[in-house]
């Protein structure tokens, strides 16, 4: 009987928050109260041609605290650039973090911090709890409504050489702190947009189906998925609507908390597969695998996925499972084509001579532990090959 109850335990980690617009101010004051002198800033070219890195610089200034910049951050994170940043976080004498940025430049951040505490490589960190000393005080400014790199417990970095993608996941990968402030997501172009806020909603479903949910996270996941699928393409097409942004931003923050606690499935450990072989876009490859990776899973979690389709607005009153099954898997497919990310991945590069490859490093992803369906190298293919 113990070992049932325990069996049934379920923990829940998550950041100290700040949430709305202008919040991102008060950067400064909460690096000094965190106890920083001299802060290692980790942007990217994007953010700072959009004036958040800029904003933020200002904050730690007026607050009196010194500062050191690094952009060098690729879309999808080299294990390179985090060596080359804990280099210079060490040469500056920094003693605080701060990432303004996406997933890509606060998982790099939250890398370097925990090479810069630990003084080893940060591969030595992938896989789960192999962290044994937390990163500095590190505080996020996320500017996209998709990742939440920001509250969570995963940084994935790519390997370029190993063609892989790889996780580290542990509480010591949690920031301090998170500044949310939904008027940085006015400046994304529609495209990142789109491709972040289906990340987000891809977050909330594979939370709630998860075999590691919970009933913290399926509050978090469910109110996650309404807000995403309410709001994304009035957010696409009115980017300076605040009340749009917001929402999403809180959708994706509410979907954040419930992964990080939950983890996630199957369309995450593909994606990640695909990223690490081809270097494409995290949130177009999960955009482009949703539907199909509904479809397989769909059996394994019926009535899970019923309450999805209601939190995705859809009237599913009174219909069979085949038929909820295809109205979800529809919807899904149409939510990300209006979004306007279109095609599959062939177009992208993708080869059906990538496959095989493609399948067995999905299946050695953390992530897919987690999926409701336990698929075969096989499944994953066919998944992949209908996805082409």
């Amino acid at each position: 009987m113990q070992d049932e109850t325990l069996s049934a335990l379920r923990k829940f980690v998550a950041p100290e928050f700040v949430f709305g617009v202008g919040c991102l101010q008060l950067v400064g004051q909460y690096a000094r109260n965190l106890g920083g002198s001299k802060a290692f800033v980790v942007s990217d070219p994007g953010v700072c041609a959009a004036g958040w890195l800029q904003r933020t610089l200002a904050s730690l200034d007026e607050a009196g605290l010194r500062h050191s910049t690094f952009t060098h951050v690729s879309p999808n994170p080299l294990f390179q650039e985090v060596e080359e940043g804990a280099e210079l976080f060490a040469e500056q004498g920094c003693d605080i973090i701060v990432a303004v940025g996406g997933g890509s430049v606060i998982d790099c951040a939250k890398a370097i911090g925990l090479v810069s505490a630990n003084g080893s490589d940060a591969r030595d960190f992938v896989g789960v709890d192999n962290v044994p000393a937390p990163m500095p005080p590190t505080i996020c400014i996320p500017t996209t409504a998709g990742t939440s790199a920001d509250v969570s417990q995963f940084a994935v970095l790519r390997d370029p050489d190993a063609r892989r993608k790889l996780l580290i996941i542990s509480k010591a990968v949690v920031p301090d702190l998170s500044l949310i402030d939904p008027a940085t997501l006015t400046t994304m172009n529609p495209y990142l947009a789109a491709c972040t806020g289906v990340d987000a909603l891809v977050h909330g479903i594979e939370a709630y189906v998860s075999s590691g949910h919970s009933p913290l996270t399926d509050l978090h996941a469910l109110e996650g998925i309404r807000l995403i699928s309410a709001n994304l393409l009035k957010s696409i097409a009115e980017p300076d609507n605040l009340d749009y942004r917001s929402n999403m931003m809180l959708g994706s923050l509410e979907a954040g908390l419930a992964f990080s606690n939950a983890s996630l499935g199957a369309v995450h450990a593909m994606s990640h597969s695909i990223g690490g072989v081809l270097d494409l876009p995290h949130g177009e490859c999960n955009a482009l695998l949703l539907d199909h990776v509904l479809a397989f899973n769909y059996n394994a979690a019926e009535e899970r996925y019923r309450r999805i389709a209601v939190s995705m607005g859809l009237d599913v009153k009174g219909l069979s499972v085949t038929e909820v099954r295809k109205q979800l898997v529809a919807a899904a497919r149409t939510l990300r084509e209006a979004a306007g990310i279109h095609g599959g991945f062939s177009p992208r590069g993708v080869n059906r001579t990538d496959v095989h490859e493609l399948a067995a490093f999905s299946l050695r992803d953390p992530c897919i532990v987690t999926n409701p369906r336990q698929p075969q190298q096989r499944d994953i293919e066919v998944v992949y090959e209908e996805a082409l």
